[in-house]
């Protein structure tokens, strides 16, 4: 009888053993087998931010794109952002070309390279050339705005590295973003 049992549960594990690998190679259905599509993310707008020198004024404009594929960081960015700073009535600008847009629900970070500043402008003799910055956005639905910006490293020191930047701790005074996530 022991004979027996042991000869059945031999043929038991053996049809187990065939039928698992069976199983997983059985072919999925071609629906499920097509490459994730990819994702699509957008921050738009221009904004005052709530600068503490009641005297100057500080604006960040922004259009930044970037496609997702797998994974939580963009396979390409491209767009602009700038960065102007108004203070004794003189506004002094830089434009960014963006190399990054990270999202994540209501936030999202840019980060961009300086392309071109306004005449006179101290980052054109203080700055390496295409020094990166970076720039954070908080923008909830219904809520206030805030945006962190990174500043820029001075000249020998390593560049802000893409798709970082601050919290965003500024809020938003005047103007509004958009932003779509990309998930």
């Amino acid at each position: 009888m022991l004979k027996h049992t042991l000869r059945a549960a031999a043929v038991l594990a053996l049809v187990a053993a065939v039928a698992v690998p069976a199983a997983a190679s059985t072919p999925v259905p071609p629906e499920t087998t097509a490459p994730p599509r990819s994702a699509a993310a957008s921050l738009q707008g221009t904004a005052r931010l709530g600068y503490p020198v009641a005297e100057e004024e500080v604006r960040v404009s922004v259009d930044a794109h970037a496609a997702y594929g797998p994974g939580s960081f963009p396979v390409r960015s491209w767009g602009t952002f700038r960065i102007s700073h108004v203070v004794g009535g003189r506004d002094h600008w830089g434009d960014f070309e963006v190399d990054c847009l990270t999202t994540g629900g209501p936030t999202a970070t840019v980060t961009g390279r300086l392309v071109r500043t306004s005449p006179g402008h101290v980052w054109r003799t203080e700055l390496e050339p295409h020094t990166r910055m970076g720039v954070s956005f908080h923008v909830p639905p219904g809520g206030t705005a805030r945006v962190g910006l990174s500043g820029a490293t001075a000249k020998g020191e390593p560049l802000l590295t893409r798709c970082m930047a601050p919290a965003a701790d500024m809020e938003v005074v005047d103007g509004r973003y958009s932003l779509r996530a990309a998930r």
